[in-house]
């Protein structure tokens, strides 16, 4: 995968994927779920990355072999040049600090029965880092940063709202100053109308932190708002990488194209019809031949059925999109 020029003084990426694949054993033990097949990404300093793609599309698994949370069946992960599965149980912890997650159901992800402020302050406690002291100190500077009052630290996760309980998530996840940030789907169990508030309080971080993010989302709309170069996943293969603004404004995989056209206003101007999908995304135990995608794509051809398309670059484009599509 080709990295975007303004990236190429970077020598290293903060974190790459190689061909990473993630197989499950099926419920009836009688074949595998492709759940992540061959995937290979780079995320840069500083960069954001959107992840997009229906739900069941692997990107949520993607999000835990990116982190080691679960070993990939094969393929590699490095952070800062170094392979995850290469790193010892002592380094691999160590690195974590510098890895952490935000996950997509604020309640789910706090314990209910921790006082926020311990909550917050447990990745610090883990890695041992300050006393008892310094650590309430930390919890209150960090509740400030994400737009909350020192007195909640004392309360329990129920006393909050949704939105409020992805700030106490959102705090805990920089509590240790990490390097990179992974949002799964940050957003899509909140309201509307907070849903801007925690993207703007993500992208003020982003900047007042030095983080990078690598956001998972299957809204378009919010991708596009806090992405500076997007992969479009479909059953386990990224089929199209672009900056934003390029993929937005051109699509030029068939899957993109029907994904974008299904936000709404979109294309309105233009004239253009919504692209509607025939059928439902095929099982990931049994992916059909070929392009994965053939049996939906309305412009699907003879060999779409029988040869798996290649990813390469479409354009000489500053961003260097690169699509796997038997039309390019």
């Amino acid at each position: 995968m080709l990295e975007p020029a303004h990236m190429t003084q970077v020598t290293v990426p903060l974190m790459q994927a190689e061909n990473v694949v993630k197989h499950f054993p099926s419920r009836d033990g009688g074949g595998v779920v492709r759940a992540v097949d061959d995937v290979s990404l780079k995320l840069w300093p500083g960069e954001t990355l959107g992840i997009v793609g229906e739900s069941g599309s692997g990107k949520s698994t993607l999000a835990r072999l990116l982190l080691h949370l679960i070993k990939p069946s094969s393929g590699s992960v490095r952070f800062r040049g170094e392979a995850l599965a290469d790193l010892d149980k002592a380094t691999l912890r160590a690195r974590r600090r510098d890895m952490q997650i935000v996950f997509q159901d604020p309640y789910a992800s706090l314990d209910p029965r921790m006082p926020v402020g311990e909550i917050i302050t447990e990745p610090l406690a883990i890695h041992r880092l300050g006393n008892r002291a310094e650590r309430r100190d930390k919890a209150v500077n960090l509740l400030q940063l994400v737009g909350l009052e020192p007195e909640a630290a004392s309360r329990y996760p129920h006393e909050f709202s949704g939105g409020q309980r992805q700030r106490i998530g959102i705090a805990r996840a920089v509590a240790l100053e990490p390097k990179l940030v992974i949002l799964d789907e940050p957003v899509s169990a909140l309201d509307v109308s907070i849903q801007s508030q925690i993207l703007n309080l993500l992208m003020e971080l982003k900047q007042r932190l030095g983080l990078s993010y690598i956001f998972i989302s299957h809204d378009l709309s919010v991708v596009e708002h806090i992405s500076d170069r997007v992969a479009v996943i479909y059953l386990g293969r990224i089929v199209e990488t672009a900056g934003a603004e390029t993929l937005f404004e051109r699509p030029c995989h068939p899957y993109t194209e029907a994904l974008i056209s299904a936000i709404p206003g979109a294309g309105e101007a233009e004239g253009k019809a919504r692209i509607v999908l025939k059928g439902e995304p095929p099982n990931p135990e049994n992916p059909p031949s070929g392009c994965r995608f053939h049996p939906r794509c309305p412009k699907a051809f003879d060999l779409c059925q029988t040869r798996e398309p290649q990813e390469r670059p479409v354009e000489n484009t500053a961003d260097r999109r690169t699509v796997s599509c038997h039309l390019y």
